[in-house]
């Protein structure tokens, strides 16, 4: 039974990924290697970068979001380029009402092509077995978490979807590990294109502002960065960097971003 839940009625996951795999061009050779690509895009806008991906890719490109603080601009970046694009929402069963209501604006606005995704072990069930892991002083226990409700749904997504490359939101400002990479990247088998890696927290805001796109309701509330509802607050005072204000602190990245290959998921929270 798939776990990917589209809004609109779909082709079964897996027809779609075989035809897919039988259009899609090789996607090798030298015109591919990351290292050239990020050569040749490096002074490019945004929109140029996701115009390449969309005549590169194809069908096999998809998008995520997490409906984030800022996530409006990406969103309407990627789709004014390359409508009906697939658009991966991991929802962990923990998200903000907020979330839930800002999501729905945006599908609604944007005419998002969504598709919803979540661990097959429901917050319930993870409770009864694991205990709640987000709360948990061992990093061992907040990447048992992360595994489980989105590291783990996101593979399946992507895999299911048939994608070749993945267009991401994340920025350089946003953690340590992020600040190191670089625009175009293979992230397993497939390609990993971050339009706006280089925008500062204005960029986007003068983004949003000019589009007249809206910030997640929290943003008025004092809120720099959201995901989960147990594990996000406000930005206060105190707080040396807004992703302080995710986990207490303890952790900076959820595993998402990191290389499969290396399976570095397993060691999230160290980051």
């Amino acid at each position: 039974m798939s776990h990917v839940m589209s809004i609109e009625p779909n082709p079964p996951a897996a027809l779609l990924a075989l035809q897919r795999e039988a259009l899609a061009p090789e996607l090798t050779g030298p015109d591919l290697e990351p290292e050239a690509l990020n050569r040749r895009f490096a002074a490019a806008d945004p929109q140029e970068l996701v115009e390449w991906a969309a005549a590169t890719f194809g069908d096999g490109l998809v998008l995520s979001t997490s409906f984030g603080i800022q996530s409006a601009a990406t969103l309407h970046l990627v789709t004014r380029v390359a409508p009906g694009v697939p658009v991966i929402w991991v929802d962990t069963g923990y998200l903000p009402p907020e979330t839930y209501r800002f999501a729905a604006e945006l599908r609604e606005r944007l005419a998002l092509n969504l598709h919803v995704v979540q661990s097959p072990l429901s917050p319930a069930r993870m409770e009864a077995l694991h205990g709640r892991l987000w709360e948990s002083e061992d990093p061992a226990d907040l990447d048992r978490y992360d595994r489980i409700r989105k590291v783990e749904p996101m593979r399946r997504a992507l895999a299911e979807l048939g994608a070749r490359a993945w267009i991401s939101g994340i920025r350089a400002e946003q953690t340590e590990h992020r600040s190191r990479l670089p625009r175009i990247d293979r992230q397993a088998e497939r390609f990993k294109i971050s339009p706006i890696l280089h925008w500062t927290t204005k960029q986007v805001h003068e983004y949003l502002k000019a589009n007249d796109l809206p910030y997640h309701p929290l943003f008025y509330e004092g809120y720099a960065t959201v995901g989960d509802a147990h594990s996000s607050r406000a930005l206060d005072a105190d707080d040396a960097h807004e992703r302080d204000t995710r986990f207490g602190g303890r952790k900076q990245e959820c595993g998402l971003h990191l290389s499969d290959e290396e399976d570095e998921s397993l060691t999230a929270s160290r980051l």
